[in-house]
């Protein structure tokens, strides 16, 4: 637990100031003018007295112990005022100061140097190199920011000490209730896995919201933000999400992924709500710490002008949610109370002229509809509008039962408005279609609470026919698994694959085609290529003992002209494949958070759309499905647009049983199934072409 930073009994400031402007000054003064009730030691051995209080050498001249010392003094000093602190039993540490991993190697030394020495007195450490924490809950600023805010239910975790002190300030700003601020700095020794977990079980908090720049270990992340997810919202706003640098792949997968594909596969595992922008962390923060969470995905909307509410609309349909069907009772009370002119449709238009009573009953009536699970509330400043009373009018008739949002759109004139509405735990958009996003955002993470416990299907396979293969490989020291190994992989793990056989002279190809039966494929084998298609590799709907004599000769010579280092190892002779739809599957190890499963259709839509789907293995059935619905052009594999329906379940099955295969060898680095060939609901789908990489086996 980290008690001793959120509710420490004394704090001792080693390296207090008396210069305004000195770090150590401003920390000092954040404890005393924020109403800190514990005691404050001020540790500075050039002063005896600061801001009023007595000052110590250091810790062993005050005697007593300390639950949390602050460390502010310059790089050089840092290590002795350390050892200090722990020799005095300071059972927590914050170290300001910068200049470490940051740096370069020479701070990332002395930043191990610190680690070890507060790991060997159990000592916890935020930082080095950050802005500090506080707590409103008990007074305590231990850090050098500018604002104090107002007590909340929001906490928050940075990476970045700048953006602490941005959220502070637009928190002040716009009145928004926070519970605790931790900047982390380079989380030598507490991360965000643990502040998470920690934040997951105080009763304080009930969002928790984090900027990050970077996953100290991925599989312990989804582990604790899992369970985090499950007892309240975990909202993240990911930054760094480019590539700099192009990715050696040697498949489809690789390629596609990324660093930011990863993070987003493994917070929709983890029920982690991923802020896209600055802009949306504060929205949906708001939401979770003031807000009920809704029991379904039916809005209603309540404006008084037309254009917001048609806006509103648009923004429920295309995110997914529904725009809800009011009750004949709810029309009825609705068309009685309101103007002859209003619409009691949905969204419900009270009107221009509507006071703060008309407001308030359409939102009371909108409650009780049974038929409606989330209300959001439009209103433009006209000239007769009376904001101020109106968002007091609003504000009572939410009775928490069910979520309320507000769009009051403008600027001057609905300013007043809006402080008083966030006062009353109303969270506020600038546009309906912030709102409305915020609205999706909290349906998904409550249909994720409702989801089935993860069951991972193991099948009866025969690993060790496959363990075989991949000993073979890395003891050769073959990272590249080739087609016709790469197929027996898939055939231990009881996939479809078409039959066929290696041939290294043109008797032997026109021998295994006669034996397997017309039309036939042909394919290079060589471990030295890659994309086989590339270089002309491939030949299909070879007919005859001709046509295949002549493929097996043309091929040769072609090749070894365009790649005249490969060796040739044969080509492999195989039944050609019955038409169906092209799918591809595959996978590819992020250094972070494991094996990532990919899903996406053949063809233009990898190739040219990039409509894929990534999860984090092993997956359940119904994650299986989740990837397949996830891509744009699912619609086509359910049979839109005259498309014949294929069979999905086949496609599920398959990513379930891949997920099991790179699960059970972690030396599998990257893997493609291309094409998988999904034939018509109980046709036979098959394995037609496929590709491994395997990564050397770590030591140890």
């Amino acid at each position: 637990m980290l008690d001793a930073f959120w509710a420490p009994s004394s704090v001792a400031v080693v390296g207090a100031s008396k210069s305004p402007g000195k770090v150590g000054n401003r920390i000092l003064a954040n404890l005393i003018e924020c109403g800190y009730e514990g005691e404050i030691v001020p540790v500075n051995p050039a002063a005896t007295e600061i801001m009023g209080r007595r000052c110590y050498p250091n810790l062993a001249a005050y005697g007593r112990p300390v639950d949390l010392a602050v460390v502010v003094v310059p790089r050089a000093g840092v290590m002795d005022a350390v050892r200090d602190c722990v020799a005095a039993g300071v059972k927590a540490l914050v170290v300001i100061t910068a200049g470490f991993k940051e740096v370069g190697a020479e701070g990332a030394a002395l930043e191990r140097e610190l680690v070890s020495v507060c790991r060997s007195h159990g000592v916890r450490l935020i930082g080095p190199n950050c802005l500090g924490l506080l707590n409103t809950a008990t007074k305590l600023n231990a850090s050098f920011a500018k604002e104090w805010p107002t007590r909340g239910h929001i906490s928050f975790v940075s990476q970045s000490g700048a953006l602490v002190s941005a959220i502070l300030d637009y928190a002040v700003l716009h009145g928004l209730g926070i519970s605790k601020m931790i900047s982390m700095g380079n989380k030598a020794d507490v991360d965000e896995n643990d502040l998470i977990h920690a934040l997951s079980q105080d009763d304080d908090t009930r969002v928790i919201v984090g900027y990050l720049e970077s996953i100290m270990d991925g599989n312990r992340f989804l582990r604790i933000a899992e369970t985090a997810a499950s007892r309240k919202p975990i909202v993240i706003f990911k930054s760094g999400v480019t590539q700099a640098g192009v990715r050696a792949a040697s498949s489809h997968t690789g390629s596609l992924a990324g660093a930011d594909i990863a993070y987003g596969a493994a917070f929709r595992r983890a029920g982690v709500i991923r802020a896209e922008t600055f802009e949306h962390m504060i929205d949906y923060a708001m939401a979770f710490a003031m807000q009920p969470l809704p029991k379904g995905n039916r809005v209603a909307v309540i404006t008084n002008a037309g254009g917001p509410g048609i806006m509103a609309a648009d923004a429920v349909e295309q995110t997914g949610l529904v725009m809800s069907s009011l009750t004949p009772a709810t029309a009825d009370v609705l068309r009685k109370h309101l103007p002859p002119a209003a619409s009691v449709a949905n969204p419900v238009d009270v009107l221009g002229d509507a006071d703060p009573e008309r407001y308030a009953m359409a939102v009371r009536m909108a409650l009780q509809d049974s038929q409606v699970d989330m209300v959001l509330v439009l209103l433009t400043p006209q000239a007769v509008t009376q904001v101020v009373e109106t968002a007091e009018a609003v504000a009572s008739a939410a009775d928490g039962s069910k979520p309320v949002l507000v769009s009051f759109m403008g600027g001057r004139d609905v300013a007043p408005a809006v402080r008083l509405l966030m006062e009353r735990n109303i969270p506020n958009y600038p546009s309906p279609e912030r709102a409305v996003q915020v609205l999706y955002a909290m349906h998904q993470y409550v249909a994720w609470l409702k989801r089935p416990p993860r069951v991972i299907m193991r099948f009866p396979v025969n690993r060790r026919r496959a363990e075989r293969i991949i000993e073979r490989h890395l003891r050769m020291g073959q990272f590249q698994v080739g087609e016709v190994a790469a197929k027996d992989i898939l055939r231990a793990y009881d996939f479809n694959v078409p039959p066929g056989a290696h041939a290294l002279t043109t008797d032997e190809a026109v021998e295994a085609a006669e034996r397997i039966g017309y039309p036939v494929a042909m394919k290079i084998v060589s471990r030295d290529i890659i994309h086989k298609s590339d270089i002309g590799g491939v030949r299909l709907n070879l007919d005859s003992p001709e046509a295949v004599r002549d493929a097996f000769d043309l091929m040769m010579v072609r090749i070894r002209q365009r790649v005249p280092e490969a060796r040739l190892e044969g080509v492999y002779i195989e039944k050609m494949c019955p038409r169906g739809r092209e799918v591809i599957l595959g996978m590819v190890r992020d250094p972070q958070f494991g094996p990532m499963l990919m899903f996406g259709l053949g063809g233009i839509f990898v190739e040219v759309m990039k409509d894929v789907t990534f999860h984090i293995a092993p997956i359940t059935r119904d994650e299986a499905r989740q990837m397949l619905e996830g891509t744009r052009s699912y619609a086509l594999l359910m049979g839109a647009r005259g498309q014949a329906r294929v069979d999905v379940d086949a496609i599920a099955e398959s990513l379930q049983r891949i997920s099991q295969l790179v699960t059970d060898f972690p030396e599998i680095q990257e893997m493609d199934i291309n094409p998988f060939i999904v034939g018509p609901v109980g046709g036979v789908s098959l394995a037609a072409d496929a590709r491994i990489t395997l990564r050397p086996r770590r030591k140890g």
